[in-house]
């Protein structure tokens, strides 16, 4: 059928609603792990997860790169949605941050009218915390070399611009996880062990989604899916992994250094 407007309409779709279905799973399985030990639900709904992530971003790009549907007036509206969905994300962990000062600038008589609680051994600040905070300053550097290099049709430097900031990425979340482990405190030690691993804990998932956004840019990119002109989805996958670095430098300040 003919149309008389430049905007992309999305065909009739299964993965949204298939989506909505496996989150509702998911949430329930790790429901069910926290509660009973089992965390067989919650797997399988992983694997469903990403099953339907990877054929519905397949749908996406196959949309955008082979059947030319992301006009001009279809990519600027994605520059929107996406300055908006960061939007969102920065107002989310402004939350994170006010109910940390809130306890921190004015701790309650129920946990020592002190900051940290007594008994709470924090991390030292100029160890792994001041290693991540430099992973994720040079995750910066190498994702906006990969971003100048595909402007300038260098399709190698590019690549391995990208590369980087993926490994890089994944060795952030691995010296996260690794803290974790070592850590004298849990989420249930008072409001100090839920602060910090909310916080901190929301922010590891975000590097491990920007880190994995990235990721599909590099197969994408290693497939010549991206042009001089037309390479939204990496720009969206820098825009994101620059908020990243910017919420990770806040943690570290006011959580790490200050917090401590």
């Amino acid at each position: 059928m003919h149309k008389n407007h430049p905007f992309h309409l999305v065909d009739v779709s299964p993965w949204p609603i298939l989506g909505s279905f496996t989150a509702l799973m998911l949430m329930t399985g790790i429901i069910k792990w926290f509660h009973l030990f089992d965390p067989n639900l919650m797997l399988l709904s992983f694997i469903c997860m990403f099953k339907i992530m990877f054929q519905w971003w397949r749908d996406v790009s196959r949309e955008g790169t082979y059947q030319g549907l992301h006009t001009f007036n279809v990519t600027v509206g994605l520059h929107w949605e996406m300055i908006l969905f960061i939007t969102s994300e920065v107002l989310f962990f402004i939350s994170f941050f006010w109910g940390f000062f809130h306890n921190s600038l004015a701790p309650a008589i129920d946990i020592g009218a002190m900051w940290p609680p007594k008994g709470i051994k924090t991390f030292n600040p100029i160890q792994i915390p001041l290693l991540n905070t430099l992973i994720l300053l040079t995750s910066g550097l190498t994702v906006t070399w990969a971003h100048h290099s595909l402007m300038e049709n260098n399709y190698n430097q590019a690549f391995q611009g990208l590369a980087f900031t993926v490994i890089l990425g994944i060795y952030f979340s691995l010296l996260q996880g690794y803290e974790y482990y070592e850590s004298s405190f849990t989420i249930a030690d008072a409001a100090y062990g839920s602060s910090f691993f909310m916080a901190t804990g929301f922010h590891g998932l975000h590097v491990i989604i920007g880190t994995t956004f990235l990721l599909v840019c590099l197969v994408r990119h290693y497939m010549n899916h991206f042009s001089q002109i037309h390479h939204f989805g990496f720009e969206a996958a820098a825009w994101y992994w620059h908020f990243v670095d910017v919420v990770w430098l806040f943690l570290y300040i006011s959580i790490y250094w200050w917090g401590s």
